[in-house]
């Protein structure tokens, strides 16, 4: 009795803490915060996460270059209406009598309004003011470019906080595009794997036995590595997608277009080539084209990384056969070694006696 009372008060207390943990606010907020992280951690919420903070990057982006447009937009304007005013003084100093004199001041004017707007001009103005520059689209290839290391170039911060903030945004955005790129490269390695191997069972469902076939089947998931061609096979054709892609849309060459996909693939990002800069395409084309760049170059990072991880496992593969076949290889030669020591010493016994 006295221990079915002990049992009863026992769990008594328990319903009442875990009652008392159910109605507390603070633990029902870390639990959820609990289950967000831990979803955040696996595969699909890296992705997810990356997506998101790169759209709250370009929101934020767009918030501070606008609220703070670059020094050389007043320094433009400013050069505008000091050389309007120095060829208005010329012009209404001299009049036509004196059409050689008016002639060089006014060559005078203009040629320092064009060093200081080439000045400008190597300084970053475009002619485009920071609403033109800084459009959705636009901040969110830029935000790709900066935590994917990729860096195109044509496009930065011009204003003080926006470079604060590039720093800021780049210290927690490389670990998680990292953290990004070994994720999604398991998940599409498996996938792939899954495909290679079924598609191989296929292939090779030769014999009516079902029992060799099984048998088979289960030896080939055991042992069936993907090679490293069809890796490259994948790549090929990714490569291949963008290039008729990007030339068709930017009317550039195929060696171009190809050359463009391979270095932001591999994010060297020299920025000769980058979508969207055509100017005879609309505003909304420009748009649309920088979103599918950002798409194209995200899924591209995580087939790299598939690609790595299914390499980097046949690469362990061969090494451990090249270990087990030196391994063999040593104990062959020690083998005969000895064998032909043993007669050696056998013959010179003999011979002695």
């Amino acid at each position: 009795m006295e221990r079915s009372m002990d049992r009863q008060r026992s769990s008594v207390r328990s319903r009442d803490s875990n009652s008392t943990t159910n109605s507390d606010p603070r633990e029902k907020i870390k639990d959820c915060c609990r289950k967000i992280v831990a979803f955040m951690c696996t595969q699909v919420g890296v992705g997810g996460l990356i997506v998101g903070y790169a759209i709250v990057g370009a929101f934020s982006f767009m918030s501070i270059e606008t609220q703070n447009p670059p020094k050389l937009i007043d320094k433009i304007l400013m050069m505008r209406n000091e050389t309007l005013e120095g060829l208005w003084n010329v012009t209404d100093s001299y009049n036509t009598l004196y059409r050689y004199r008016w002639k060089m001041e006014t060559d005078k004017i203009l040629k320092n309004y064009q060093d200081e707007f080439a000045q400008v001009v190597k300084q970053g103005y475009d002619g485009r003011t920071a609403q033109e520059v800084w459009t959705f689209p636009a901040a969110l290839m830029f935000c790709l470019s900066v935590f994917t290391m990729i860096g195109y170039g044509n496009m930065y911060p011009k204003s003080d906080a926006g470079k604060v903030a590039t720093v800021v945004y780049a210290t927690f955005g490389i670990p998680l595009y990292i953290l990004y790129f070994m994720n999604m490269g398991k998940i599409l390695a498996n996938i792939f794997k899954w495909l290679y191997r079924w598609l191989h069972e296929c292939s090779s469902r030769a014999n009516d036995d079902p029992e060799s076939d099984a048998a088979s089947s289960v030896a080939t998931r055991k042992k069936l590595i993907v090679p490293s061609t069809a890796c490259l096979w994948v790549i090929s054709f990714y490569v291949a997608t963008g290039t008729i892609m990007f030339a068709e849309w930017e009317k550039w060459d195929y060696l171009d277009a190809a050359y463009f996909c391979v270095t932001s693939l591999c994010k060297i990002g020299i920025g000769d080539f980058v979508p969207g800069a055509n100017i005879s395409d609309s505003q909304s084309g420009k748009q649309t084209k920088l979103v599918i760049n950002f798409v194209y170059l995200l899924l591209g990072m995580g087939i790299v990384a598939m690609c790595y991880n299914l390499m980097r496992e046949e690469v362990r593969v061969k090494i451990q056969e090249i270990k087990e076949d030196t391994r063999l290889c040593l104990e062959d030669v020690k083998s005969r070694f000895t064998n032909c020591f043993g007669r050696c010493r056998g013959d010179i016994d003999d011979y002695e006696d």
